[in-house]
């Protein structure tokens, strides 16, 4: 996978990593990180940590971390994409990792509730996620990751009837501003763009976006037509990402 910044602004403030910070949970959050899950081999950053692959993850991590505007606000970032098979769940995973490999807390939360892969990946239930978390006010059931100590991941749940509502609600908004206290990056995988609205509701509360094609088959009306469609949110586009897979 051969993954090149098309995109990324000069001039943003630089920002150095502090690998010795230590994270600082809300109460619900702390007692729901009991779960332990265990990424699959599908993910290089955990089965391959020094393919080409990986090191270029790293390159993308160190852009953003460079372009954090806060040190003492999380940044979240959510990854959209126009269609499904554009890598982009593999990438909001690996990305985590990478996050989390430098020491920052991280969460990474499956925000696609229509066809959800987070779960898949790292081996996780998926009965009570993000979606059981909206519709019934309990706590998220956040779970840690097996040799990343620093990651948690928040599954999408079962499907609900309603997800660009659920997405779209201030149940939502107030607990991405919770998990703010508690982590330095959040990573959001969102459905694809071109057929739900979903990923531009998270892309509004999220903030910032790092926009996902595929060379070879994402058609670029349908990107051009995405990157549209989130200019109208209060999003600011970080990046353009090309997946070559």
């Amino acid at each position: 996978m051969d993954m090149r910044d098309a995109s990324f602004a000069p001039g943003t403030p630089r920002w150095q990593a502090d690998v010795t910070r230590s994270p600082v949970l809300p109460q619900h959050v702390g007692t729901a990180r009991e779960l332990q899950v265990a990424p699959d081999e599908r993910l290089m950053m955990v089965s391959d940590p020094r393919n080409l692959r990986c090191e270029r993850i790293r390159i993308l991590r160190t852009e953003l971390m460079l372009r954090r505007p806060a040190r003492d606000r999380a940044e979240i970032i959510a990854l959209v994409s126009p269609h499904p098979g554009e890598g982009r769940s593999m990438l909001a995973a690996e990305l985590a990792l990478a996050f989390a490999e430098t020491g920052c807390p991280t969460l990474l939360v499956d925000g696609d509730l229509r066809n959800p892969h987070q779960h898949v990946y790292f081996g996780s239930q998926n009965q009570m996620g993000l979606s059981q978390a909206l519709t019934t006010g309990v706590a998220p059931q956040l779970q840690t990751v097996r040799g990343s100590p620093r990651m948690s991941v928040l599954t999408a749940g079962i499907g609900s009837g309603n997800p660009l509502e659920l997405l779209a609600s201030d149940t939502f908004a107030a607990m991405l501003d919770e998990w703010r206290q508690g982590f330095e990056f959040i990573v959001i995988d969102t459905a694809p763009a071109a057929h739900y609205a979903d990923g531009l509701a998270v892309a509004s509360l999220a903030g910032r976006v790092l926009a996902l094609s595929r060379a070879q088959h994402t058609p670029s009306r349908d990107m051009e037509m995405m990157l549209r469609r989130l200019s109208a949110t209060r999003s600011e586009i970080l990046g353009a990402v090309i997946n070559h897979f």
